[in-house]
């Protein structure tokens, strides 16, 4: 008979041994945040300097811009957050040294923005330009929202119109004198 230590020792052995040979034929792929990275997506992202140009912006105003970048390895971060959390992606450190050198370079952020689009698509933006059929998600939660807001003041009125003629006929149908309906509500009074 074996016992629960020998058990779970067992348990742990196999576990080990399972890891070490997928990692012997190389099964395992690098994890990110949200999955499997893809250590290729990067695509550098060039523009010639800006003649005598100095640089366009601070260390912070570059980080802001990095976080309307979106990292291309597979995870949901932007860049700045990607190169500063996650150290196994390979992309977001590549994709922030194409930036440095576009600000070193003198170009400013709409110029660096417009030049990642070009090299990655509108998918490398955090948030979708507000035009064309994309200004259909930015207005439609605010649309919805005034529209149901509208139909509950309505319902609210018309329940409220509803009620009105009940309460008035409420004690229309019963057999009381106006001397039990006075001491019933002298009743009322007094059970405070």
């Amino acid at each position: 008979m074996q016992t629960r230590r020998q058990f779970f020792l067992g348990v742990a052995g196999i576990g080990a041994s399972a890891v070490l040979a997928s990692r012997a034929n190389g099964l395992q792929k690098t994890q990110s945040f949200a999955g499997p990275m893809e250590q290729d997506a990067y695509r550098p992202v060039k523009l010639a300097p800006i003649a005598g140009a100095k640089p366009s912006m601070t260390d912070e105003k570059r980080d802001e811009l990095e976080h309307q970048i979106k990292c291309q390895c597979g995870c949901v971060l932007d860049v700045y957050t990607c190169r500063t959390t996650d150290f196994s992606c390979s992309v977001s450190p590549a994709m922030h040294q194409d930036v440095m050198t576009l600000v070193q370079g003198g170009h400013n952020a709409a110029q660096i923005l417009v030049a990642f689009q070009a090299v990655y698509g509108e998918q490398i933006l955090m948030s979708p330009l507000k035009q064309g059929f994309n200004l259909v998600g930015y207005m439609l939660p605010s649309v919805a929202l005034v529209v149901g807001g509208i139909g509950v003041a309505g319902l609210i009125r018309r329940w409220g119109a509803a009620s009105k003629p009940a309460l008035a006929t409420a004690g229309a149908g019963l057999d009381a004198t106006p001397e039990e309906l006075a001491s019933l509500n002298a009743a009322v009074r007094d059970d405070s």
